[in-house]
C-alpha cells in the first residue's frame, strides 16, 4: 500500500500557538527512535498562512477566518491529489481546523462518496461563529463539513463580513455538506458547551465517552461503529491528541482534558477499523511541544500510535 503524507504546519485556527512545530516535534521523535518512517513515504508541505498570527484580528467570532479559509482549500487540493494518484493519506496538521480541507479532499475527489468520520477528540468541534465562545476555528470543523450554523443557540452577533467568510469556509472545496450526520462519529468527548450539545442531540449525532467505551469493551464499542458506517463508502479517521489523558501522557496540546485514552487504546480502536478495509485517510492533529510538559512526550506518544498504524497498513498490503 502506497503511503502519501501531507504535511500541513498551520495553527492559525487555534487559540494557543506553537502547534505548527507539531510535525517537527514528530519527526524529532522519529529520529530519536532510528526510524526512518519520514523518509520511507512520498510526502508533501503544505504552504501556509502562520504568518497572520501578527495582522490585526478583525473577525473576533471566526478569528482570521480568510485565512484558514484559504488554508483548507490548500489542504483539500493536497488531499484530492493524494487520493487520485491512489495513496493512503496520512495527514500531520497543526491545529484541527483544517480537518474540514481533509474531508474537502476526500469528498471532492469523488463527489459521490459517502465519508464515514471517525473523530477522535476530547472536544465535539461543532461551534459556529455564531454559538463560539472563544471564536477559534479548531472549534468548528464539523460543523462547517455538515453544514450547521446552529442559529438557535447564537450568542454572537456576527458581522455580515464573517458571514459571508463563514459560508465560503463551509464550501471549502464544493458547494453544500460533506458528510451526514448519521456518518459522524465521536469518540472521548468530555469537553464541549451547550450549543454543541445541542447539535449533537438534534441531529442523533453518536458519541462515546471514554468510560462508555472502556465498559462495553473497545471491540464491542467500534463494532457498533462500523456497523453504523456499513453504507459509507470509505472512513476517514481523524485524531486530536487530546484525546489522550493529559495526565498519564503529557499537556503537550493546546486544550488538554483530563481522563483522557491511553496510547494501547487508541491503537486498538484504528486497528479495528483499519480491518474494516475502509479507512482511506488517517489524521493526527494539535501536538503543541511548546507546551509540553515531559520534553517531547505527546510528540513519542503520537509517533508510536503512528508506527503501529503505519504497520498494520503493512500487513494488510
Amino acid at each position: 500500500m502506497k503511503i502519501n503524507i501531507i504535511k500541513n504546519r498551520s495553527d492559525i485556527g487555534a487559540g494557543t500557538r506553537g502547534s505548527d512545530m507539531g510535525i517537527d516535534a514528530l519527526e524529532i521523535a522519529a529520529i530519536n527512535k532510528n526510524n526512518d518512517f519520514f523518509n520511507r513515504h512520498a510526502f508533501e508541505d503544505v504552504k501556509t498562512h502562520n504568518e497572520t498570527i501578527y495582522q490585526k484580528n478583525t473577525n473576533s467570532f471566526a478569528k482570521r477566518i480568510e485565512h484558514v479559509t484559504q488554508q483548507c482549500n490548500r489542504v483539500c487540493a493536497s488531499v484530492e491529489k493524494s487520493f487520485k494518484d491512489n495513496f493512503f493519506t496520512i495527514v500531520l496538521s497543526g491545529d484541527h481546523s483544517s480537518a474540514l480541507g481533509t474531508i474537502s479532499g476526500i469528498k471532492k475527489a469523488n463527489p459521490f462518496t459517502n465519508i464515514g468520520i471517525v473523530w477522535i477528540d476530547a472536544h465535539a468541534d461543532l461551534h459556529s461563529p455564531y454559538t463560539s465562545p472563544s471564536g477559534n476555528i479548531h472549534g468548528m470543523p464539523l460543523a462547517a463539513a455538515l453544514h450547521l450554523d446552529n442559529i438557535s443557540c447564537k450568542i454572537n452577533e456576527v458581522e455580515p463580513e464573517t458571514i459571508e467568510q463563514w459560508n465560503a469556509l463551509k464550501d471549502t472545496g464544493l458547494l453544500g455538506p460533506k458528510i451526514k450526520p448519521e456518518h459522524l462519529i465521536l469518540l472521548g468527548l468530555r469537553d464541549f458547551e451547550p450549543a454543541e450539545a445541542q447539535n449533537i442531540s438534534e441531529y442523533k449525532i453518536t458519541n462515546y465517552k471514554v468510560e462508555e467505551i472502556r465498559f462495553l469493551g473497545i471491540q464491542k464499542c467500534i463494532q457498533k461503529c462500523i456497523l453504523q458506517l456499513q453504507n459509507c463508502d470509505c472512513i476517514y479517521i481523524s485524531f486530536d491528541v487530546d484525546s489522550l489523558d493529559c495526565d498519564q501522557i503529557s499537556y503537550g496540546t493546546g486544550t488538554p482534558v483530563k481522563s483522557g485514552f491511553l496510547p494501547d487504546e487508541i491503537i486498538l480502536i484504528v486497528k479495528n477499523f483499519l480491518d474494516t478495509n475502509k479507512v482511506v485517510c488517517f489524521e493526527i492533529a494539535e501536538i503543541n511541544p511548546l507546551l509540553d510538559n515531559k520534553g517531547n512526550k505527546m510528540a513519542e506518544t503520537a509517533f508510536q500510535i503512528l508506527e503501529c498504524i503505519e504497520q498494520a497498513l503493512i500487513e494488510k498490503n
